[in-house]
Formats: structure tokens, sequence, C-alpha cells
């Protein structure tokens, strides 16, 4: 069975929707199987579409980490295009008046520390507090949805890369995250399996420092290392699966190979970041090459390079105070500053059941209240 995501279902039954003026936060990931935009899908079927809203990156995608794109008009559809990002509170209720019902389109990748979530979050809170109502156009989670990795984030740590108690690798869909974290009416996928480590639809990277699916399956483990002085890879053609700094050396690749860590094999490498850490400067270090993706498990490897760096470079191994928000609390730095086997901190939960509330989860064969 081909995969139908939320936003195809709606073009094709605008009756899965409440009436009203719609405005839809999405980006460039927000497209059909055919990679027709879905705003542009939306609009072609009559649905009345009045604004759109993009998150960290933009509409577009053309801005780098930690900004985003000018307001301005749609050329596809003539639209209104606003600015959601690190606005909070009564700024997104402004931007919010002038619609009825709150649509959310965009790619997730499965990670507690990518930001898309948490512009739905935000703008579904906000939707809370207008009375308005809020659909999640769901789509696959391309890490599937059976394995969950690492903690809780723990209250005290909340930020932009965090802001409620999900573990690392969630398991969830961007909609069963939604019915986690408040409320929200879901327009399911058709044709997707929680075993799947695959979105079944054709690969659009959703963000300019995520260009593969091998990247979006390191990613949270290996997005811990912007929490150190090591570049995590950004400013180079394979962002996260390629780790490094001025002072590792050749010892590095063979501990981790004496790891024997599932699913991922490594290499030496050497690379100059054009942009971030170590930018200019050539660095040495090791890339991740996934071998077995079934087997290949992101925080545990993360944990285990983060314990091998600690071990042979105590004097030049550092990390940055932003490593407790990504990890979502501080056991992680004191465990490695004590010289502690981080792996202790890995929680007993294995899957989605495990943490998520009851009727939550979508895809094992029940569609609870609250989902079309």
């Amino acid at each position: 069975m081909m995969v139908r995501t939320g936003a195809q279902r709606l073009a094709e039954d605008r009756g899965l929707v409440p009436d009203g003026r719609l405005g839809l936060i999405t980006n460039f990931t927000g497209v059909l199987p055919d990679l027709t935009p879905t705003p542009v899908a939306l609009r072609a079927a009559g649905l009345p579409l009045t604004a759109l809203f993009g998150p960290e990156h933009g509409l577009r995608g053309t801005a780098q980490a930690g900004a985003s794109e000018a307001e301005g008009i749609d050329p596809d559809t003539g639209l209104p295009v606003f600015d959601t990002y690190l606005k909070e509170g009564q700024q997104l209720d402004e931007l919010f008046a002038d619609v009825d019902v709150l649509l959310f389109d965009i790619q997730d990748i499965g990670a507690r520390f990518y930001t898309y979530v948490w512009t739905m979050y935000d703008c579904q809170q906000a939707a809370a507090r207008l009375g308005k109502p809020f659909v999640v156009l769901d789509r696959p989670n391309p890490l599937g949805g059976m394995k969950v990795e690492g903690p809780l984030l723990q209250p005290g740590f909340e930020s932009f890369v965090g802001r409620a108690p999900i573990p690392l690798r969630h398991g969830l869909t961007v909609g069963e995250l939604a019915r986690q974290l408040g409320e929200a009416t879901v327009v399911t996928v058709d044709g997707w399996q929680r075993e799947s480590t695959g979105t079944g639809l054709p690969w659009v990277p959703p963000s300019p420092n995520m260009p593969t699916p091998d990247t979006a399956l390191v990613y949270p483990g290996t997005g811990l290392f912007e929490g150190t002085n090591l570049s995590e890879g950004r400013g180079t053609t394979r962002p996260f699966e390629t780790i490094g700094a001025p002072y590792v050396d050749d010892r590095f690749v063979p501990a981790l190979q004496a790891c024997d860590l599932p699913g991922v094999i490594f290499r030496r490498t050497w690379f100059e970041p054009v942009f971030s850490k170590h930018a200019g400067t050539p660095v040495s270090g090791v890339q991740l090459h996934l071998v077995d993706r079934e087997a290949f498990e992101p925080v545990r490897t993360a944990l285990v390079m983060l314990r091998v760096l600690n071990e042979l470079y105590p004097d030049d191994f550092g990390l940055l105070p932003s490593l407790d928000k990504l990890w979502g609390s501080d056991s992680l730095t004191k465990a490695l500053e004590a010289g502690d086997d981080p792996l202790d901190l890995l929680p007993s939960a294995t899957t989605p059941a495990d943490w998520v509330r009851p009727g939550v989860l979508l895809y094992e064969g029940l569609l609870d209240e609250g989902t079309v």
C-alpha cells in the first residue's frame, strides 16, 4: 500500500477539517507524495486557506540553524507568510487572530531537539488559548515508530530544543506527539507501519543540515556533539555523520571499533568546516557509516563516542552549557565530568508504549477519538 499523508488525504477530502478560514503552519517539507506543495494542493482543492506560517529555516528553507526568513507573500499561492520562529504567547496569539482553524504540516525527524515539534507545540498552545481547532496533517516518523532511546527531559531544562518530557528518540509521529502534548485532531497517514525505518516518501531534506535519511538516523545521538567542543560536521557535506576536532588523533577510530557497536562502522576522516565550530581549520575525526539501520542505536553510539573522547583526551575534550538542554538534564555533564560511564544513564523505556499516555498511539490498529 502506498503512503498517503494527512495532507494528501485532506486535499482529496476537504471535509476532514472544520469549516472556516484555515491557517497552515508549514515549510518546504510540506509536500504531497508527488512533491506538490501542500499549500498549492489545498488551494487547488478549494480549501479556504488564508495564511501560511513558517518555522525555523523559513518557509523556503534558505535560513541556516537559528534563523528564519523574512515575512512576505508566497509566490506559489499569493498568501501572506508569517514567521513563528521563537515567538511565544501573545506574539503567536496575534499572528493567528485572523484564522479560524490552524493546520500543521511539517516533516519531523523523530528527535526531541529538532525544533519543528516545538513550533507545533507552541502553536498548539496558542490555538488552545484562542479556542481554535488545531489539526495535524500527519506524516511518518523516518526513524520508525517502535524504538525509543534516551531519557525524558527533566523539569528546569526546558528550552526551544525541548519544552516537555519526551525521550531523545521519541518514536512518535507529529500527530501522536500533538496528542501526547495537548489537544489536537489528527488526519492520519495511510500505508505507514510503525516497524518502518523510512517514510515511504521522497526524501526532502527537512533542514539545511539534514541532507540524507542516514543523517536523520544518527542525529538523535550525534546531535549531542553540539554541546561539546568538537565539530558536529556543520559546514561539511555530512553534518552529524562527521565528528571531529583539531586534537583528535589516530587512537579514536580503533577505540570506537573495539566497542563493537551494532549497525555502524567508523572511518577516520579529515575535514575543514566552512562555517560553525572550527570553521576554516583542518580537523581530524570520524565518519559514521551505517551498515544496518535496524540494529543501529544512535543515542547509545553517541554516548560511547563521548566516553571514549573523555578517556582519550581529558585535557582537550570539553563540554558546553548547551549539552544540558540537549540531553534534557545535567546528568550527562555530571557523568562525564566524574569519569562515569554515560551508558548507565540510559532508561529502560524502549518503545513508545513505555512512556506515552494511554490513547496516544495511532498506528497500532486502533484509531482513537480525535482521529479522522
